[in-house]
């Protein structure tokens, strides 16, 4: 199989953490072709789980608002992996922390999802943490300060998802995938 190959690559601007970068590729059949995108460093996002009084699982979530919405947003704790070299799990486990007050010593992997490939290369390493600690929360900037925790059934999450009241990707693929783990260790007995 044919491959496409990159033949230049020029960062047109940087701010913060990202690139707007403007590429010019050979495809397979020998065309050149330009295309605009944005270099991200990535993020990751974590699904943090607890028992409650009566056995069943409940979701920490955050309420936040995002200005290119100009409206608040119920998500899972999530951030940039801004800290060069850290582990995306790490990274995950300081958001839970920064945003929520909780942290874990039982992490687990849920898998990586891309934020929109046609236009960067954003991907997130998705966590779910199950057991949860109480610890300081360390908020940062505006937005942050403003955010609520909110606190659902996970069985509530998934109908959330299914009316539309959960919109964010990150959260739907990461609440979904998290509550397949969970039913399938309940069926196994774990």
């Amino acid at each position: 199989m044919a491959h496409f190959e990159r033949i230049s690559r020029a960062v047109l601007h940087e701010w913060v953490l990202w690139k707007l970068v403007q590429s010019r590729f050979r495809s397979p059949r020998g065309e050149e072709f330009v295309r605009t995108y944005v270099e991200s460093p990535g993020a990751t996002g974590i699904v943090p789980i607890r028992r409650n009084a009566n056995g069943q699982y409940e979701v920490v979530m955050v309420r936040q608002y995002r200005p290119a919405l100009g409206a608040y947003s119920l998500e899972i704790p999530a951030g940039m992996r801004d800290v060069a070299g850290e582990d995306p799990q790490a990274t995950a486990l300081r958001e839970l922390q920064e945003e929520t007050g909780f942290t874990s010593l039982d992490v687990r992997t849920l898998g990586q999802i891309l934020q929109a490939p046609g236009i960067t290369n954003a991907a997130v390493q998705l966590f779910l943490a199950i057991g949860l600690t109480e610890v300081a929360m360390d908020r940062h900037g505006p937005e942050e300060d403003d955010m609520t925790v909110e606190i659902l059934l996970l069985d509530e999450a998934i109908r959330m998802i299914e009316t539309g009241e959960i919109d964010n990707a990150m959260a739907v693929v990461g609440l979904l995938r998290a509550d397949r783990v969970l039913q399938a260790e309940s069926t196994s007995g774990k």
